[in-house]
């Protein structure tokens, strides 16, 4: 840990700190919502992945089943895969210890790992950024949920609307690529033309067609752009234009 500087530390402990405040909001809405205090300490110890949890979560206050809120969960997590085999070199030793750091992946710990050259910095930074926000998150969601039996209404405070929030914040990002902005808005017009005729959790999942005419557009964009390949005749015949 002494080979990462001041400055990374503060950042660490500044993003702990807001993640401590999404924790509370997420154990106080689930049990104010009806499930019992230890659904959300039970999701936060075995999932610790705060975008997916929201997400199961909203899927199963709405009204929707448990597959539909599992399915909408390893949707949102699907992101995590390209960012493992990013940061893959931060994980050694035996499987265990790298089952361990594979369970402690976010994309906050995605994001420092990225800003560090140095390996040793990589993974220093890596395992604190995982431990720390594992430790807080968890610590802010039992929290969270004991201050929700006593909350009751979180609507009154508003904390109904992190839902939503922090979703946003998470494709928000995204949205600035052109491609990735016509899928999403593609998908929330199918969502939303289904709420109405489909049970709870079941438009979001619907809203996944959206990707398809974006990659259709891409498969005739890749078509258009790959070279022509040469013949071996026309490629011998310049070889010996060139010789000459």
């Amino acid at each position: 840990m002494r080979s990462l500087s001041r400055t990374v530390r503060r950042d660490v402990a500044l993003v702990c700190a807001a993640d401590a405040i999404v924790g509370m909001s997420f154990g106080a809405i689930c049990v104010s919502g009806g499930l019992d205090w230890w659904v959300p300490v039970l999701m936060s110890l075995a999932v610790f992945a705060g975008g997916a949890q929201f997400a199961a979560v909203g899927v199963v206050l709405g009204g929707g089943g448990a597959v539909a809120a599992v399915v909408a969960g390893l949707v949102l997590n699907a992101r995590l895969l390209p960012f493992g085999f990013a940061i893959a070199d931060v994980l050694r030793g035996p499987w265990w210890q790298r089952l361990a750091g594979a369970h402690l992946l976010t994309d906050e710990g995605v994001a420092f790992v990225l800003q560090q050259e140095d390996p040793k910095a990589r993974r220093s930074v890596y395992w604190l950024c995982g431990i720390a926000l594992f430790t807080v998150w968890n610590v802010s969601v039992v929290a969270g949920a004991v201050a929700g039996q006593a909350i009751g209404d979180t609507g009154a405070l508003g904390l109904d609307a992190m839902f939503p929030a922090v979703l946003l914040a998470l494709v928000l990002p995204s949205l600035k690529d052109g491609t990735t902005r016509n899928a999403a808005v593609c998908g929330a017009v199918v969502a939303v033309a289904a709420a109405p005729f489909l049970p709870a959790g079941l438009p979001v999942l619907l809203s996944l067609l959206g990707l398809l005419p974006v990659a259709r557009t891409l498969l005739r964009k890749e078509t258009r752009e790959e070279p022509r390949r040469e013949t071996p005749a026309k490629t011998l015949e310049e070889n010996n234009e060139k010789v000459s």
